[in-house]
């Protein structure tokens, strides 16, 4: 028996909801179309549906608009229905329905986020664990302690038995044995890096070793590291080490390869900031990219650095491409229409509404306020008094009629603003909302709505498999 589900919503979106509706309801559902005698879907509220709504009309199921506000828990309790926020866009609906993917559960990974404080010499203790704390928010797994060439680092060990202390786990990184030996020493747990001709170091302290070539691409000697350990039976990771843009990049990212293929089942990491760091391009993509490389090659490491300003969200931006990529690979799928968190500037679809179907929705208005909405042809505002479309919002301004008006001009001006901005990059714009830029600045509460638990610490780590 097919599914009948009753639809609450406005009078001025009664029209396209039923266009809508009539388009892609099946034999899978049946359906109730109600007004609940408001004119704008977008003001309804939990509260106001309990007292108008008179009954659920057979309903198995009450979809409510997607910005409705309220305890929709106790409308389900109330009315022995389950309710449920639709999409924010009634031209969203379809994808809602399954005509595309659904939203991937991303709260499991594999790949662990080594966060280099690569100024560690640098900063006090209390400012080492400071950055620790903030790296651990953004997703970081392993805090690797970086030392600097040819720069004294006194408090070394009391850095790594304070990081120790407070529950993070803790990689040593430096150039020098020295330094390699005092912070294995200190308790830490990995050490960046080790290579044929160091691997004495391994038999001064438990720290487990990442190994280098010996001569930059030699992987032969990779390969004899590799071997000396696995006699011991002590565990390693394998690093060939990724080289910048026209530096060598292409040939090492075919050396990860070759050593995925003679080491199947060994782990690797992938130093990540060599790409980032040193291309001034935005690094949500390239992080997207190195991840899903990562992913092909079950590499489950990485080792991430936020030096320049512009990679300064490499962490959180490899933790949510580590989470796409798991969801994907899992499901044997792209990693598309999983998350748009790594989709910064662009969206999949920014203009939801076309010129036609604006103009035809500004002519039911029947307000003094203001509508905003973007097409593919520019930015539109509409009331009563009429419908106005322009490229630039100050070609718009005459039109308006709110020069005696300042709180209300300046209320035009910043949704015009965002309009704009998100018609030029190809945006999807809502009026009253802020511009969505993906994990690029979201809080880690946002950035983790969807998972288990809100961000990944080292102390409370979420579920992996």
């Amino acid at each position: 028996m097919a599914e009948h589900i009753l639809f609450l919503t406005g009078k001025l979106a009664r029209k396209q909801l039923d266009q809508i509706l009539d388009q892609i309801h099946s034999d899978k559902f049946t359906y109730t179309v109600h007004t609940l005698g408001i004119s704008v879907a977008a003001l309804m509220t939990a509260d106001m549906i309990q007292r108008r709504l008179p009954d659920t009309f057979g309903a198995d199921r009450v979809i409510l608009p997607g910005r409705c506000l309220g305890n929709i828990e106790k409308l389900s309790a109330q009315f022995n229905v389950p309710f449920e926020r639709g999409p924010k866009e009634l031209k969203d609906l379809p994808a809602y329905f399954g005509k595309t993917h659904q939203k991937a559960n991303l709260d499991k990974y594999t790949l662990r986020i080594f966060a280099e404080i690569t100024d560690a010499p640098q900063l006090a203790i209390n400012e080492i664990v400071e950055r620790a704390s903030h790296y651990a928010s953004e997703g970081a797994d392993i805090i690797d302690v970086g030392c600097l060439p040819d720069t004294p680092f006194p408090h070394l060990e009391e850095a790594i038995r304070t990081l120790k202390d407070e529950g993070f786990t803790v990689s040593i990184d430096s150039l020098d044995d020295d330094d390699l030996v005092r912070g294995g020493k200190a308790g830490a747990d990995y050490m960046l890096s080790l290579d044929e001709n160091s691997l004495w170091i391994a038999e001064e302290v438990e720290t487990t070793p990442i190994l280098i070539p010996s001569t930059h691409g030699d992987l032969d000697s990779l390969d004899r590291a590799a071997e000396s350990l696995s006699r011991t039976g002590r565990e390693f990771l394998l690093d060939p080490i990724l080289d910048p843009i026209h530096f060598g990049f292409v040939d090492s990212v075919t050396r990860y390869s070759e050593v995925r293929k003679r080491h199947p089942d060994t782990e690797m990491l992938m130093g990540i900031g060599n790409l980032t760091e040193l291309t001034h391009a935005d690094t949500v993509g390239m992080n997207a990219l190195l991840i899903g490389m990562c992913s092909e090659l079950d590499i489950n490491n990485i080792l991430a650095t936020q030096v320049s300003e512009h990679a300064c969200k490499a962490i959180r931006e490899t933790d949510r491409a580590r989470r796409i990529m798991f969801a994907a690979k899992r499901a044997n799928t792209l990693p598309k229409h999983i998350d748009n968190g790594l989709m910064a500037l662009h969206e999949c679809s920014p203009f939801p509404y076309s010129e036609q179907e604006i103009s035809d929705l500004a002519k039911d208005i029947r307000d003094p306020s203001f509508r905003i909405q973007t097409s593919q042809e520019g930015i539109h505002t509409y009331n009563r008094d009429g419908l106005h479309c322009a490229k630039d919002p100050f070609d718009l301004f005459p039109g308006l009629k709110v020069e005696q008006d300042g709180g209300h001009a300046f209320y035009l001006g910043v949704q015009l603003s965002r309009a704009q901005i998100s018609w030029q990059l190809g945006k999807r714009f809502v009026q009253d909302e802020p511009l969505s830029w993906g994990c690029a600045v979201e809080t880690v509460e946002e950035n983790m709505e969807s998972y288990k638990e809100a961000g990944s610490t080292l102390k409370k780590k979420p579920k992996n498999d």
